[in-house]
């Protein structure tokens, strides 16, 4: 597999700094970029063992007094929100096991975000698709790297193929939609699949996420040679079905995914080539972990602790702060592709994608 050089990080002209400050009640960067998106991890805990995530065994979760209650979340999405998050997503870990999620979507819900998502493993989900989405979700991504059955659990290392199809036939008929299917792609894994999945896109009308393998499991073994390209993945599939680019006119600039669509009309993919083509520019994300700690950038080695602030009575306007902080501090890029990049000391179930 041949890759490209890194591509570098473009950001747009460079606006008076912002900080506490600051007169704009917006979450805007020193480079200008207006975070909206809001991602939610309600755990650490999972019931898988993804091989791009989690070490099979020695797993040793935060204890569950340290994460923060539901209505400790709620209070800090309400905050952001009149900062002007639109987007809210709930994370984990798997989100679904821990008890009551129906009851924090509903709060969610409640407070009046533009939308209200979740990314899941499916399993447990096609039980409970459709109470989710009489709470108030709107949308799910769920996690697939592999349609072949005896495959599936070499690298889920837990759970079966079956039940998360079904949870994606559950997640339809709820109307949690468009669906969304997110796959990590790993060299000498399942790379020989892009295909399938691509022609899985095609058969159901999901929208399958090709997804480069990060710097962020648990076992620290990721490398670059590891890692398939968004150009790979999307050549991959033209050899057998031309591609298109996907530009609607209603396009978000800061969504992640680099879209195409079949020439024939038939389905659509994305690409996230957070990687190979860094995205950090248009970056509007935001992150709270299941334990109360602010990141702003999946890749920080820096958080800006919110528990024993919120559990110190605190009020509203520092917590506010606490966010404006948390963003003016953010960095340009995730710096991946720099000589001294250091993995943070957090895999992604501990952060929350």
């Amino acid at each position: 597999m041949t890759e490209r050089a890194p591509v570098p990080v473009t950001l747009g002209p460079r606006p008076k700094p912002t900080g506490s400050d600051t007169d704009d009640p917006r979450l805007v960067d020193r480079f200008g970029r207006v975070h909206r998106d809001l991602r939610i991890s309600i755990t650490d805990r999972c019931n898988l063992r993804c091989v791009y995530c989690m070490p099979e065994e020695g797993v040793v979760f935060a204890p569950r007094s340290k994460n923060l209650t539901y209505e400790e979340l709620t209070r800090i999405a309400r905050v952001a929100r009149d900062l002007g998050v639109s987007r809210v997503r709930i994370t984990g870990g798997e989100p679904l096991v821990r008890r009551g999620v129906e009851s924090f979507v509903e709060s969610l819900a409640a407070l009046g975000f533009d939308d209200v998502s979740m990314t899941t493993n499916g399993i447990g989900l096609e039980r409970r698709a459709k109470g989710l989405a009489d709470a108030g979700l709107q949308r799910v991504n769920i996690s697939c790297d592999s349609l072949r059955p005896e495959r599936f659990p070499t690298i889920r290392r837990r759970g079966q193929l079956a039940p998360v199809l079904a949870a994606m036939d559950a997640a339809e008929r709820a109307g949690l939609a468009p669906l969304k299917v997110n796959v990590v792609v790993v060299a000498g894994i399942n790379d020989d699949e892009i295909a399938d999945f691509a022609g899985f896109a095609r058969s159901t009308g999901r929208i399958v996420r090709f997804i480069e393998y990060m710097p962020l499991d648990g076992a620290g073994r990721w490398d670059r040679a590891s890692v398939v390209s968004a150009d790979h993945i999307v050549e991959t599939i033209a050899e057998r079905w031309p591609l298109e680019s996907v530009v609607p006119t209603d396009a978000d600039p800061s969504a992640p995914a680099t879209r195409y669509r079949f020439t024939d009309g038939v389905g659509e993919i994305g690409v996230i080539p957070t990687v190979t083509k860094p995205f950090c520019g248009t970056c509007d994300r935001l992150r709270v972990t299941a334990d109360g700690a602010i990141r702003n950038c999946l890749f920080a080695n820096e958080e800006t602790p919110l528990r024993e602030l919120i559990r110190g009575g605190a009020g509203d306007e520092q917590i506010a702060l606490a966010l404006r902080r948390a963003v003016n501090a953010k960095l340009p890029g995730h710096g991946i592709n720099d000589p001294g990049f250091l993995r943070p000391a957090r895999s992604m179930s501990m952060i929350g994608g």
